[in-house]
């Protein structure tokens, strides 16, 4: 769960106001014992913690489908800058505690009951993809082990740290776009050609004269248009967790996911967006021009390019929520926490770390060395 839960206790009442609503809350017993069960990585299966018993994710009939921009239109729009505006009561159906979250799912903070929230008429966009855990704590554990044992100038001991001191898997809300473009530019297409120069050198005591080849541009005036059509535009939907970490992440296997159905949540915590799609309209264009510019580039040819304008038309615009996962970690290591995240689909690990400053200062021992030997070597010649 988010730091901002608050949680009130079994049985108690959580109060009026707008985050007193009480959505659906969706359980899975298990059929064996009755206990609750939590999704297993890397399977199509929920499993339960305690007498290990599998019942299948029953598959849903529909495809992962995109959302034309204009029904965005007839939703209304989430109030800005209101924190309650998102925030939940949830009773838990095995102790009756109540919880007040902005997550989609999380556990009971009294009996780790894993809770899934349906959906309900507040939700402004709801889940249409979920990328599910492909990795258990196992496995993340290990990508851990093998991303210490490979940092460059990280203390020897780094290498025996396997453990991590906490884990938290959560699904991060992204949204995705779709759509065809047409651009118009204008710029200039640079060509280079050689001139041969005269000048003179001392050689030796005495002035000697030589020839060299410079290279200059002629640049010509370019137009044209291109087009491209755009499939799966990443942006992160949370706030949470900084854009360039999670961008570091990437690339998601998105052709792996599957519709949404609350069982893959289950057991793990779900973070709403908290990024509206039309803000991240804006990010997704610009990250859809610097692949234009590219390909305006491309289409000027010779051998340099200036692009001094851009004007790009849009169609066919959609959109979609999609849920991907997440394992939270932190180590511990002389004395002071680190976190790191690791991709749950393909063991992609980013983090914190420590550096040695004596391995630091001996490579640049080395590097000075290695330096003075070729500077000493092209002094003798």
């Amino acid at each position: 769960m988010s730091t901002d839960d608050q949680y009130t206790g079994p049985g108690t009442d959580p109060g009026a106001g707008a985050a007193a609503s009480a959505p659906a809350t969706r359980t899975f017993p298990c059929r064996a014992c009755g206990a609750t069960v939590e999704f297993a990585p890397g399977s199509d299966a929920m499993r339960c913690p305690y007498c290990g018993q599998e019942q299948a994710v029953t598959a849903v009939p529909r495809q992962v489908r995109e959302h034309s921009w204009d029904e965005l239109a007839t939703l209304p729009a989430k109030p800005r800058g209101s924190v309650a505006a998102g925030v939940r009561s949830y009773v838990c159906p095995g102790c009756g505690a109540h919880t007040e979250s902005d997550d989609l799912s999380a556990r009971c903070q009294f009996c780790a009951t894993a809770l899934v929230a349906e959906p309900d008429a507040a939700e402004r966009v709801t889940p249409e993809a979920v990328v599910p855990f492909g990795l258990d704590r196992d496995n993340a554990r290990e990508a851990l082990h093998k991303w210490t044992s490979s940092r460059w100038f990280a203390p020897s001991r780094l290498k025996k740290v396997s453990e991590a001191e906490t884990f938290k898997g959560s699904y991060l809300p992204h949204w995705t776009y779709d759509a065809r473009t047409v651009s118009v530019y204008r710029g200039q297409r640079g060509e280079y050609y050689y001139v041969t120069e005269t000048y003179t050198t001392e050689e030796n005591g005495e002035t000697v004269t030589k020839t060299r080849e410079v290279r200059h541009t002629r640049w010509y005036h370019a137009a044209g248009t291109v087009g491209r059509d755009f499939d799966d535009v990443l942006v992160a939907g949370t706030n949470h967790v900084a854009t360039e970490q999670l961008d570091k992440l990437t690339p998601w296997p998105l052709e792996e996911a599957r519709p949404y159905q609350p069982e893959y949540l289950a057991g793990f915590q779900t973070v709403r967006y908290d990024v509206e799609p039309e803000d991240g309209l804006v990010t997704a264009k610009e990250r859809m021009a610097e692949v234009i510019t590219g390909d305006c580039r491309s289409d000027i040819g010779g051998d340099e390019q200036r692009v001094h304008s851009v004007d790009t038309r849009y169609s066919g615009l959609t959109f979609k929520l999609m849920l991907l996962p997440v394992w939270f970690l932190t180590y511990l290591y002389a004395g002071r926490s680190w976190q790191v995240m690791v991709n749950a689909r393909t063991a992609e690990v980013i983090g914190e770390r420590p550096y040695s400053k004596g391995k630091i200062a001996a490579a640049v021992v080395a590097a000075l060395a290695v330096v003075a030997v070729i500077v000493f070597l092209v002094v003798r010649k």
